[in-house]
């Protein structure tokens, strides 16, 4: 069932709460006094069915002022899902009673002890995955999962050099940072190791949708700029922040038989396209015929609990044993009973093929919508992870960016969430909870309709 959320109108903000199943956008109180402005009529929201308890917390300017006080200045409000990480609704009540049962019976513990709720989630996660991809190891986020994977990489292979996109990102630890190649998400500090490969993108790349001679980039990366050998190749196989970058086909199986061949490890980076966001696939991965040597997930594992996960083979994993590995609270028992929660709703919901049917819909609607906007270039992704690239100029692609930032803006003020990306920031990131339903979609794209025609 889908759910909403309600969220924060200019002026509103200390009367709105947050609904527990986030459909990606809010009501808005006061259309009929907008209405009699404007000539055409303003986009209805679909009904729900849950209403939130009264607010009677502290009002928006003190929450604010305490925010710039003691909170990061890089922090930002939640546009589009928590970033991909919804992906059962917000406050699923399945997720809820999991995580309230297992905090009633133990709130903490670690690997080191007995704990069912730890096994059972292992054992289902594992279930999920192809191949001989059995062994897990419980992470905190997407970035530690992808620490963990280079460094086991580079232990198993004896080689340090890694191969990652541009374009893409995996997190901004010290190694992640390293294998992220956006200039705006990399800080001035020593990053070695890592080399960037010409990213497959069928929208802006050199090759068009030719994944075989992206391909060869990497071969000649490996010859000109390594040792001939490298601990692996890292990528996501739907690039999130780059701006729902889908690789080009045939890319993978390509570019894993090079690695393969120079003695590497092939990484697939699941964080935001694992756990049935393509709807096609419960992995981005499988998209294109392959299986990885390693696997790192977070985000959607456990709809907003944090959680993340590396899992790889028996012979792999077995490099952490030569010292002492350990995560405190990896694994402890309240976050996995919510993932393995999270995995019985993906199931009993159907939520994989919802994402696949509602996705598909919503991709055909925009693509409606890039044929009536000329600033729409480009339509792209699959299932609930799906991009709006918009563009001043179709022919030169030149970036929206003012653009894109005007219609978020008024977006929201309709009552719309969504997020953006991309190194320009020109594109929509389009990632509601896997319940999101046609009705929702169509509200989506009626609303972005009407905010461009405005324009």
């Amino acid at each position: 069932m889908a759910m909403q959320i309600l969220a924060t109108m200019k002026g509103q903000f200390q009367a709105k709460e947050l609904l527990r199943r986030c459909r990606g956008f809010s009501q808005v109180a006061d259309r009929e006094t907008i209405a009699h402005e404007i000539e055409s009529p303003i986009p209805k929201m679909p009904l729900f069915d849950y209403a939130p308890p009264p607010y009677d917390g502290p009002p928006a300017a003190e929450i604010l002022q305490k925010r710039k006080q003691f909170l990061s200045p890089s922090m930002y409000l939640d546009a589009f899902g928590g970033i991909a990480t919804v992906c059962c609704g917000h406050c699923h009540p399945d997720v809820v009673k999991a995580i309230v049962n297992q905090t009633n019976r133990l709130q903490h513990s670690t690997i080191l002890y007995l704990n069912h709720a730890i096994t059972d989630f292992a054992e289902a996660l594992a279930s999920k995955l192809p191949g001989d991809l059995k062994v897990v190891f419980f992470t905190n986020s997407g970035t530690e999962a992808n620490e963990l994977a280079m460094m086991m990489a580079r232990l198993y292979t004896g080689c340090h050099d890694i191969i990652s996109l541009r374009n893409a990102y995996h997190g901004n630890g010290a190694g992640t940072m390293g294998a992220t190649a956006q200039s705006n998400w990399k800080f001035n500090i020593v990053q070695s190791g890592v080399h960037h490969a010409l990213n497959p993108d069928p929208y802006r790349g050199v090759f068009g949708s030719d994944g075989k001679m992206y391909a060869k980039d990497v071969e000649e990366l490996i010859t000109y700029g390594t040792s001939g050998h490298v601990a692996g190749f890292f990528s996501e196989s739907i690039q999130g922040v780059g701006g729902i970058v889908e690789l080009a086909p045939g890319y993978l199986p390509a570019v894993y038989s090079s690695i393969k061949k120079a003695g590497g490890l092939c990484i697939a980076d699941e964080v935001q396209c694992g756990f049935a966001r393509t709807g096609s696939h419960f992995w981005g991965f499988e998209s294109q015929g392959v299986v990885p040597d390693i696997v790192t997930m977070a985000k959607g594992i456990g709809n907003g609990i944090p959680l993340g996960a590396v899992v790889t083979t028996p012979e792999i994993a077995e490099v952490l044993t030569r010292r002492s590995y350990f995560n405190t609270f990896g694994g402890n028992p309240v976050c996995t009973a919510a993932g393995h929660a999270v995995l019985k709703v993906i199931e009993k919901e159907n939520l994989q093929e919802n994402a696949h049917v509602v996705g598909s819909y919503l991709k055909e609607r925009l693509n409606s919508l890039k044929d009536k906007h000329e600033i729409i270039g480009d339509v792209r992704g699959r299932g609930l992870m799906l991009g709006v690239e918009l563009v001043t100029d179709r022919q030169l692609k030149t970036p929206a960016k003012v653009e894109t930032l005007h219609v978020m803006d008024q977006m929201k003020e309709m009552g719309v969430l969504i997020g953006k990306g991309g190194i320009f920031g020109n594109v929509f990131r389009i990632t509601p909870p896997l319940c999101f339903s046609k009705e929702d979609a169509d509200f989506l794209v009626d609303v972005m309709d009407y905010t461009m025609s405005k324009m």
